[in-house]
């Protein structure tokens, strides 16, 4: 099949898209998420308002954009790290997958703080989401590795009795079409791993470690293999 070579105004137009959002994104680490407007990048860039009308119609079509790329570039590297261990190293895969959110943060805050806290005021998402298929990709990621490590990891979730009622009917459908053999708890324990590597990770980006440690990725880890040992679920060539 011969290979489509986009044509140089194809080419040009992709260029200053990338430069919206880069400098959307600038604009944002420098005055929040309230500093993203149309005009202001367009200022920017040494555009007309109306130009850049012509590549994003509203600012909420922008921000809509901004979510998808970088939702879709974080979960790129996550699945890239997990599928680089062993598929029966339920511990390393898991571990992987958490090192590679906390990598992904730490070097794209203004993308963490997009997708994961500070809301845009004003912003409406569209229906069904800014990033759907990013979303799905990521809660299907994080349960696949609970569902790997589900005989080891089950008796942790013994003593509480979840229901299915427990959690939002769309996060059911996703796991019960993927994971049809798995139980309500499964789903209990997904949220919780997503809770433990999360939480350390929003404390770093938004500077509450800064005083505190020296070395916040050895604190991430301890963190993820202290999850790791209460699950019951051992790595594969893990190292110290």
């Amino acid at each position: 099949m011969k290979e489509v070579v986009p044509s140089r105004r194809e080419r040009l137009r992709a260029e200053t898209s990338r430069e919206i959002k880069a400098i959307a994104l600038k604009l944002m680490a420098e005055s929040g998420p309230d500093g993203i407007s149309l005009r202001a990048i367009a200022r920017e860039m040494g555009m007309t308002a109306g130009a850049i009308y012509g590549y994003f119609a509203t600012r909420d079509d922008l921000i809509t954009t901004l979510i998808s790329d970088v939702y879709t570039d974080l979960v790129d590297q996550m699945e890239a790290a997990r599928d680089s261990k062993r598929e029966d190293d339920a511990g390393g895969r898991l571990l992987a997958w958490g090192e590679a959110f906390r990598e992904w943060a730490v070097a794209n805050p203004q993308g963490f703080r997009l997708i994961y806290g500070d809301p845009v005021n004003g912003y409406q998402p569209p229906e069904g989401g800014a990033a759907p298929e990013a979303e799905r990709r990521a809660c299907i990621g994080l349960a696949g590795l609970v569902a790997a490590a589900w005989p080891d990891a089950e008796p942790a979730q013994s003593n509480v009795n979840h229901r299915w009622s427990d959690f939002d009917p769309s996060l059911v459908a996703v796991f019960r079409e993927s994971f049809p053999g798995l139980p309500p708890a499964a789903v209990a324990l997904s949220l919780r791993v997503w809770g433990r590597m999360h939480g350390p990770v929003a404390l770093e980006i938004y500077g509450h470690f800064a005083a505190q440690t020296q070395h916040p990725a050895k604190l991430y880890r301890a963190e993820l293999l202290d999850l790791l040992a209460a699950l019951r679920i051992p790595v594969s060539g893990r190292r110290s």
